[in-house]
C-alpha cells in the first residue's frame, strides 16, 4: 500500500480505513474479494480441492500489489517446475490477520482467523505454503489458540526441501553479489535463518555477503505492527537505513523473503537519487531465474 500510494502521490489510508477494508473484503488494500486470484490469471494454477497436497497462500500483498505479485508468480513457476501438487483458494481466503492484531484490534483478528480456519477445514487443507513470514507466524503459532493445527511451511524452507530432494534443479548462473535481509517474523520470531541462506548458496555464481546487522541482529524493515500502512517521512524509515547497509557491503541485490520487506525496500529504493545502484528481490525471484 505504501508503494502504491507513493506512486499515486497520495498518503496511505489510516488504520480505520484498513479495518473497514479487512471487515468487508478480507484484505487491507481496499480491493474487492473477487479479485484476490486475479494475479494467477493465465498461469497453470488450479483451485484447491480436498486431496490436493499443498495450499499455496500468497498473502494479501502478492495477491493485489503489482510489485509483490511477482513473488506469487515466481512461486507458482517454481512449484510447477518441481511437480508439486498445489492449489489456491483465491476469493475464499481472508487476510491472516497478523498485522491488524498488532495494532490492537483483537476482535477483527479473531473474526478473520475463524473465517480462514473454517475455510481451511471445509476444503480439506492440511499443508499450507506461505510467502509471508507474517502468515507463517500466524498460522503456525497463533491459530492453534483456536484448537487447530495445520502443517505450515514458509517458501524459503520449502525451496530447500525441494532442492535437497532433487525435485528442483538450479541449472543457470546468477552472477551477482547478494546480501540477505532476515525478516523479523521469519528470523527473530521463528528462528529461520539458515534455510534461505542455504538456498542462495546453492545458486551457481551467486556471491553471498552479510550485512553488519544480520540474523538475530537484523534490523526491522519498518513494515511490521501495522507500520506498512503508515506514512513515515523519508530519512526516518528503517528501510532507508537497511538499504544503505546493503549498498555499503557492495551488494548488487538485496534479497529478502517477505512481501512487507519487499514493499518497504522498494519504496526506499525508488525514492533514492540513484535507485539503479541496487536491486530488491524476493528469494523466489532469484530461484526462478536460476531454474
Amino acid at each position: 500500500m505504501r508503494r502504491i500510494a507513493w506512486e499515486a502521490g497520495i498518503s496511505p489510508a489510516p488504520i480505520h480505513t484498513v479495518n473497514v477494508s479487512l471487515s468487508a473484503e478480507g484484505n487491507p488494500l481496499r480491493e474487492t474479494r473477487q479479485k484476490r486470484a486475479d494475479w494467477a490469471k493465465g498461469l497453470p494454477v488450479k483451485e484447491f480441492t480436498e486431496g490436493t497436497e499443498v495450499l499455496y497462500f500468497p498473502c494479501c500483498y502478492p495477491s493485489y500489489d503489482s510489485r509483490t505479485r511477482r513473488m506469487a508468480i515466481a512461486t507458482v513457476n517454481i512449484l510447477n517446475k518441481a511437480g508439486v501438487d498445489f492449489g489456491i483458494l483465491g476469493p475464499k481466503e481472508n487476510c491472516c490477520g497478523e498485522s491488524i492484531r498488532k495494532t490492537g484490534d483483537e476482535k477483527l483478528f479473531r473474526h478473520l482467523a475463524r473465517e480462514n480456519i473454517k475455510t481451511f477445514i471445509d476444503n480439506g487443507v492440511k499443508k499450507i505454503l506461505v510467502s509471508s513470514p507474517h502468515c507463517y507466524h500466524t498460522f503456525k503459532n497463533e491459530y492453534p489458540e483456536f484448537k487447530v493445527n495445520f502443517e505450515v511451511r514458509h517458501v524459503s524452507q520449502y525451496l530447500l526441501e525441494l532442492i535437497n530432494e532433487g525435485r528442483l534443479q538450479l541449472t543457470k548462473e546468477y552472477g551477482k553479489k547478494v546480501t540477505y535481509h532476515d525478516p523479523c517474523y521469519l528470523g527473530r520470531h521463528n528462528g529461520i535463518y539458515d534455510e534461505p541462506r542455504e538456498v542462495l548458496k546453492k545458486v551457481s555464481g551467486l556471491e553471498l555477503i552479510e550485512m553488519i546487522d544480520s540474523r538475530q541482529d537484523s534490523l526491522c524493515c519498518g513494515g511490521g505492527g501495522g507500520g506498512i500502512w503508515m506514512d513515515i517521512p523519508k530519512g526516518e524509515r528503517f528501510s532507508d537505513l537497511r538499504l544503505e547497509q546493503a549498498i555499503e557491503v557492495g551488494a548488487e541485490v538485496l534479497v529478502t523473503a517477505c512481501p512487507y520487506c519487499i514493499t518497504m525496500f522498494e519504496d526506499s529504493r525508488l525514492t533514492r537519487e540513484n535507485p539503479e545502484i541496487i536491486e530488491v528481490r524476493d528469494i523466489t525471484e532469484v530461484i526462478q531465474e536460476a531454474i
